[in-house]
């Protein structure tokens, strides 16, 4: 089983008596033999992954697509990237998750509070193991940004879109960039990625 990107809004899943996990309605086309069943949501199974969705708000909505044929996935005309991972994990908003290929495991995890102020907690979706990842990104391809110890990286909550490597995250509410371009309803935060990967941000904002 194969994600191939076919423009750069379309992805191709190649299936040879295989299966992928998709974005609940995303399927735009489909050649040969193949089945769709729902395969519940991110970040768990069973009673367990609808309690945290239902807790967090950070559900994945996914479909199984099953059998031999080639599938067509896109959503709201959006660029779509494919990652390979090697026994890695990557941090990724929900919202930006396409499709999963391979032995590939998602959970729900605790990212932390979204500043004393507030109290609101935030959470994230990771996926872990070896296959492929499709990611969506608005307004453009996704923007690869490195992080070293040298180079801490501080990015805008809403163009966040996935981090990979050994990174520690925390948030930083001292941002007064927000206020000077007009975005300063709400408590302002930013999300500080400190360590050594990478950090991958669209170029617009959710």
């Amino acid at each position: 089983m194969r994600l191939v990107v076919k423009t750069k809004r379309v992805i191709e899943a190649h299936l040879n008596n295989s299966s992928v996990r998709a974005l609940s309605g995303s399927m735009v086309a489909y050649e040969g033999q193949v089945g769709f069943k729902s395969a519940g949501f991110g970040g768990g199974e069973g009673v367990l992954s609808g309690l945290r969705q239902r807790a967090t708000g950070e559900g994945l909505s996914l479909m199984e697509c099953s059998g031999t044929g080639v599938v067509y996935f896109a959503h709201q005309a959006q660029d779509v990237t494919v990652l390979e991972l090697n026994n890695e994990t990557l941090q990724v908003e929900s919202e930006q998750l396409l499709a999963l290929s391979g032995n590939l495991n998602t959970n729900v995890t605790f990212a932390g509070l979204r500043g004393g102020m507030s109290g609101q907690g935030l959470f994230t979706t990771t996926v872990t193991g070896t296959g492929q990842v499709a990611l969506l990104s608005a307004g453009g391809p996704l923007i690869h940004l490195e992080v070293s110890p040298q180079y801490p990286l501080v990015v805008d909550p809403d163009a966040f879109v996935c981090a990979k490597g050994q990174l520690t995250q925390s948030f930083v509410t001292d941002v007064s960039w927000r206020s000077a371009i007009g975005q300063g309803s709400g408590e302002a935060f930013s999300l500080k990625w400190v360590g050594v990967g990478v950090v991958s941000i669209q170029p617009a904002e959710r």
